[in-house]
This record gives C-alpha cells, sequence and structure tokens, in this order.
C-alpha cells in the first residue's frame, strides 16, 4: 500500500461504471486502501466495455487501478448487515446507486452510520438526493445535456453534439473526490458524520462560468458557436497546409499583439481590444486561418512558439503516446497487467507535488480477488463463514 497524504484512509467503493469509480481511483492514487464491492456475477460492467483483451475490457486496467476487489450481491437479504460491518472500518463510503435503491438495499448513509457514527459518504447520482427528479435515471450524456453543456456543443446551424467523451463522468468524479476530501476534513475538524451529494449535473453547471450569469444579465441563450469561443478572438481550430489542425486562442492582449507580429500583419494590431476583435471576428479569422494554412505544423509551431504565442496541435492517442513531453514528463506510462500478463498504456496519476508521489500502485484485480483476505481481516469472519456466504450467494 502507498506511503501518500491518504496513506490510512480506508474506502468502501460500492459504486458501478465511471464517475463514482473515477473519485475512489483517485483517492486510491494517492494513498488511499480502496475496497471495491461488485457483484459476484461479472463485477463491475466496466469490465466488459470493448475493446477486450481475453474476455476484460482494456480500459478496465485503468479504471480498477489500485483497489481490492469483494463480490457481495446488494439485492441478497444478508449483504446490508456485511456491507455495515465492512463499513465500520472504512473512512469513506463512495457510491452511485439512486436512492432509492440505497433505502432498497439497506445501505444509505442512515443505515451505514449506524456502524461507523463518524462516516463519510460520498453519494453521486444523476440529480442528487433532493428535489423533484431525485429518482430519475440518469448517465453522463443524460447529465451533459440537462446542465446545458450539450446545448452549446456543435456548429450553429446544425444540431446539439457529444462531447467526445463523456465529460460530466470525468469532471464529477474529480469533484467527487474533491468532495470526499472536504467532507473528511470536516469529520475530523467536528467528529460528525458527513453526507456529500454530487449530482452528475452539477459539477458541470458550476464549470461553465458565464452561462447562467450570462443569461441573467442579458436575457438571452448563449447559442452554439461550433470551435468559436464567446468571449475571445481570435480563439479556433485552423487546418494546417500538411493537413493537421492547430489550436490558436489568441486569450490576452499580449498574445494578440504576438500573433500579429508573427503573422507580419500589422493593420490588424488596429483591433487593440477584445470587444473590437469579436466585432470584426470574420476578418480576423479568417486571416488567422490563411496564415496557418500557409505552413506545414511542425515549422509553425517553433514559429509561433518562439514568438511566445500559445498554440498546440490536435492530437489523437498515437500522438499523445508518442510526444516527447508527455513521455518525459510521464503523463502516460506502460504499466504491467497481472491479469492479462500484457505491458498497458495508460495515464499516470496527473499532477507533480513537492513532499509525494501520486502512484499507479497494483494492477487491477479480477472479480472477488480479494474477499477472503477482506472479509477475513477486515472484519474477522473465518473461512468457513466465509465459504457459508459464498454458498448462499452472498458473496
Amino acid at each position: 500500500m502507498s506511503d501518500g497524504p491518504l496513506s490510512g484512509v480506508r474506502v468502501l467503493d460500492l459504486s458501478t461504471i465511471l464517475a463514482g469509480p473515477l473519485a475512489s481511483s483517485l483517492l486510491a492514487e494517492f494513498g488511499a486502501d480502496v475496497i471495491k464491492v461488485e457483484h459476484p456475477a461479472g463485477g463491475d460492467p466496466a469490465r466488459f466495455y470493448p475493446p477486450l483483451t481475453d474476455g476484460v475490457s482494456a480500459a478496465w486496467s485503468m479504471l480498477g487501478r489500485a483497489k481490492r476487489s469483494v463480490t457481495i450481491d446488494l439485492h441478497h437479504p444478508r449483504a446490508a448487515g456485511l456491507v455495515g460491518r465492512l463499513a465500520t472500518g472504512a473512512d469513506i463510503v463512495v457510491t452511485n446507486f439512486r436512492p432509492a435503491t440505497l433505502r432498497r438495499f439497506g445501505v444509505d448513509f442512515d443505515d451505514l452510520r449506524a456502524y461507523r457514527p463518524d462516516l463519510v459518504m460520498v453519494h453521486v447520482s444523476a440529480f442528487g438526493r433532493t428535489g423533484p427528479y431525485a429518482d430519475r435515471p440518469g448517465f453522463a450524456r443524460v447529465a451533459e445535456a440537462f446542465a446545458g453543456l450539450t446545448y452549446r456543443t456543435g456548429d450553429p446551424e446544425q444540431p446539439p453534439v457529444f462531447a467526445g467523451y463523456p465529460v460530466a463522468d470525468g469532471v464529477t468524479g474529480f469533484y467527487a473526490a474533491f468532495a470526499a476530501l472536504l467532507a473528511l476534513r470536516q469529520r475530523d475538524r467536528t467528529g460528525e458524520a458527513q453526507l456529500a451529494d454530487i449530482p452528475l449535473y452539477e459539477p458541470l453547471l458550476r464549470m461553465m462560468e458565464d452561462f447562467v450569469v450570462e443569461y441573467g444579465a442579458t436575457g438571452e441563450n448563449r447559442e452554439r458557436q461550433g470551435n468559436q469561443n464567446p468571449h475571445i478572438s481570435p480563439n479556433d481550430l485552423y487546418r494546417t497546409r500538411d493537413g493537421r489542425w492547430l489550436a490558436v486562442p489568441a486569450s490576452t492582449e499580449q498574445m494578440w499583439r504576438r500573433l500579429v507580429k508573427v503573422m507580419d500583419a500589422p493593420d490588424l494590431a488596429v483591433h487593440d481590444s477584445m470587444t473590437a476583435r469579436l466585432e470584426h471576428r470574420t476578418e480576423i479569422e479568417a486571416r488567422v486561418a490563411a496564415f496557418v494554412g500557409a505552413h506545414d505544423l511542425d515549422p509553425l509551431m517553433s514559429m509561433l512558439h518562439a514568438a511566445g504565442v500559445a498554440a498546440g496541435p490536435v492530437n489523437s492517442a498515437a500522438d499523445i503516446c508518442a510526444d516527447p513531453h508527455i513521455r518525459g514528463r510521464g503523463s502516460v506510462v506502460e504499466v504491467p497487467d497481472a491479469g492479462s500478463g500484457q505491458t498497458r498504456l495508460m495515464q499516470a496519476p496527473a499532477g507533480r507535488f513537492s513532499g509525494f508521489d501520486g502512484t499507479i500502485g497494483d494492477s487491477a484485480p479480477g472479480v472477488g480477488e480479494h474477499t477472503t483476505e477482506v472479509l477475513r481481516d477486515l472484519i474477522g469472519l473465518a473461512e468457513p463463514e466465509i465459504d457459508e456466504l459464498r454458498h448462499q450467494g452472498v458473496v
């Protein structure tokens, strides 16, 4: 186990698929002992997301890493007591079942704090525990549409589109890990149990800082603008002569002046405020597009960076894995996977810290690989008792 800053913190992960498991993975990367509870018949559904290697999702090697797997059928009448006993030794419980489902299983906040009075629970759900939609089902794409992200994504004359990744799962996973630490800090200050109620849509809504305040100020909806930014120009994706795509966001006056200089376009310098550039967006975007289109990517990147202009290529996965900066910094690493015997490429923990390191830890466990170990060592069950639970279909 890691000696990171969360060493000594135990997390009981009762979640499936992405946002909840991501939150517990982030905690594991910095030292928490994460016990993942899975259904005995196959485990987390994310284990079977294609592409599959030897019948297991390739992505599972990252989603399940640094966790211990225990199988418990939460539908079984004896499951709630077993989960409660595990919660006795846990600091944090992460779950993402609907509120009514947690109550039906007997593993809701009040149920589990009967076992540990100072428990921290992080409950991720589509719409939260309160409000008229609390028990509606939902996934990331539902949350993205509900929060308004989908409404403003895509070209102006085309239907709305999803982002290329279920953003709500990622953003909420990170926010839920942050919420877990906030709740843990408050628990340690007060000695009281803490419940963090995190809907999938709310972190997205919080993230889009201009969306609601702009509507409140103008009474108008911000509509889709394709790759353009409603507050910045130039800001788009431009195609190079050799067919690559380049992001060029001139987000500050200084960046704009540098870009005008490297373009050798002194006539554009007259647009010396963001308001002026937005008013002349069509002309400016066309000039930048023509400039980028006259150069191949690599020499253009050298030219822009020498001038101090922020710009970057639109990278594919292959580009990312080959990039010398990403490799040099260790943002993508090669990790042995014990289950398949293969070496897998995966993302490393984000950020670098002066006093500790994030760690990937052990490879993703098999379904129920640690059931006997955890039930024996954490709640003191003898192996005959564990065998009887297996026989009854509880684990």
